[in-house]
């Protein structure tokens, strides 16, 4: 390799970080720390089976099923979102927009979105911390 490549792939990485929105940076960080969590891209998911998923909370609402209080959170892994439903739950310590979680649990399909019910979860400090 010449000396002069690690200074056209530093240039191209300059330019390609200075051309990409910054939605899409932050998509290609929380995919690279998909491994690091042990953890499956969203968009990999099927239905019907256990998955570990990680990424960025972006909403949490409380929000009633069946008369009974549920928190819904939406979490976003740069691949694809996938909601995590607690029932029965109205709040939980931690879970927060912009918070950082990993989640393991069945995967299901409601209304065309993922979901898993109950995810067994791990507070985890967000990349660089």
């Amino acid at each position: 390799m010449s000396t002069a490549e690690p200074v056209k792939r530093g240039l191209r990485g300059f330019l390609r970080r200075l051309t990409t929105s910054q939605a899409e940076l932050e998509a290609a960080e929380l995919q690279e720390d998909l491994d690091q969590y042990g953890a499956t891209p969203i968009a990999s998911c099927g239905q019907r089976r256990r998955f570990c998923v990680a990424g960025t909370l972006r909403t949490v609402t409380l929000r009633p099923r069946g008369g009974a209080p549920s928190l819904e959170a939406e979490l976003y892994d740069g691949s694809d979102v996938i909601d995590l439903v607690w029932l029965g739950r109205r709040k939980i310590i931690g879970i927060e927009p912009g918070r950082v979680v990993r989640a393991e649990g069945l995967v299901s399909v409601q209304d065309g979105r993922k979901v898993m019910f109950n995810p067994r979860y791990e507070l985890r400090p967000a990349s660089g911390q």
